[in-house]
C-alpha cells in the first residue's frame, strides 16, 4: 500500500502543477475578471481538473502494484499519462483559443472579443491597415472602441453580415480606435439600471442593491451592459470621468 500511495502523490502533485501552471498562465494573463465570466470556460477547465488531477492519479493508485514489473508498470503509467495529456492539450488549446482579445465599445453595449472571434483574414487586415490595435499572438487583452465605418456602403454591408450571423464590426480590427476616442460616444449611450435591456426584473434589483452597497448611485444614467459568451454584467461607469468603476454579476 506505502508503494501505491507514494505512486499516486507523486503523480497527483505532478499532475496539479502542471495544470496550476497552464491554467496560471492564462488566468493572469488573458482571462482575469471580467474575462473568465464573460467566456464560460467552466466546462472546458472542469473536464482539465477532472481527468489530469482525478482520474489519472486515482488510476495510478489503482494499477500500482509493486509486483509488477519496471517494463509493465511504466507501460501501464505511460497509457494513463497519454490520456491526460490529450486532455491537457484539448483544454490548453481550447482556452487559447477562446482567450480573450478585447473588451470593445460598439454602439450602445460593451462587448468581449475573443482571439477566435477574428479570423485570419480580419486579422491580417487590422495588421496592414490598424496595426497598433492589431490582434497579434502575444497580445493581452484591450479596451478599445469598435465604430462603425463612416463610408455608409460599408457600414450597410456589415450591418447586414450581422444580421444574417456573420462578422460584426467587432470583429473587425480594421476599425478598431482608441478607447479614449470613443468615451463622448459611450457618455451618450449610459443608461439606468432600470432601462438596460439585457436583465430580468429580479435580476436589476439584485443589481441596484449591489451598487447601493458598493456606494454607488442606483438612478443614475451610469451603466451600460458587458457581453460575452456568458450571462451579461453590468458595468457602472462614472459619467463624468468616464472610468468604470465596477462591474456586477446580476446573481
Amino acid at each position: 500500500m506505502h508503494f501505491r500511495l507514494k505512486l499516486f502523490s507523486l503523480h497527483l502533485l505532478s499532475s496539479a502543477a502542471v495544470l496550476t501552471l497552464i491554467l496560471g498562465s492564462l488566468y493572469f494573463g488573458w482571462y482575469r475578471w471580467p474575462g473568465w465570466y464573460l467566456t464560460d470556460v467552466t466546462q472546458v477547465v472542469v473536464v482539465m481538473v477532472c481527468v489530469d488531477v482525478v482520474l489519472g492519479p486515482t488510476l495510478t493508485l489503482i494499477i500500482a502494484n509493486q509486483n509488477k514489473s519496471r517494463r509493465v508498470l511504466a507501460r501501464d503509467i505511460g497509457i494513463i499519462v497519454a490520456v491526460q495529456l490529450c486532455a491537457l492539450t484539448y483544454g490548453s488549446v481550447s482556452l487559447w483559443s477562446g482567450r480573450p482579445l478585447y473588451y470593445a465599445f460598439s454602439e450602445n453595449v460593451l462587448q468581449l472579443v475573443q482571439a477566435y472571434d477574428i479570423n485570419a483574414d480580419e486579422a491580417k487586415l487590422g495588421r496592414e491597415q490598424n496595426p497598433r490595435l492589431a490582434p497579434h499572438w502575444y497580445s493581452l487583452p484591450r479596451w478599445i472602441w469598435a465604430p462603425l465605418p463612416q463610408d455608409p456602403d460599408e457600414r450597410k454591408k456589415i450591418f447586414e453580415a450581422a444580421i444574417s450571423g456573420g462578422d460584426d464590426v467587432i470583429s473587425m480590427p480594421r476599425y478598431f480606435k482608441r478607447w479614449e476616442e470613443g468615451l463622448p460616444a459611450l457618455r451618450s449611450q449610459l443608461k439606468r439600471v432600470d432601462d438596460v435591456a439585457y436583465f430580468a426584473k429580479t435580476e436589476k434589483k439584485t443589481l441596484k442593491d449591489k451598487m447601493k452597497a458598493a456606494g454607488l448611485a442606483d438612478n443614475q444614467m451610469n451603466t451600460m451592459p458587458l457581453t460575452g459568451r456568458g450571462h451579461p454584467l453590468l458595468a457602472v461607469i462614472d459619467p463624468a470621468s468616464l472610468k468604470i468603476n465596477a462591474v456586477f454579476t446580476a446573481k
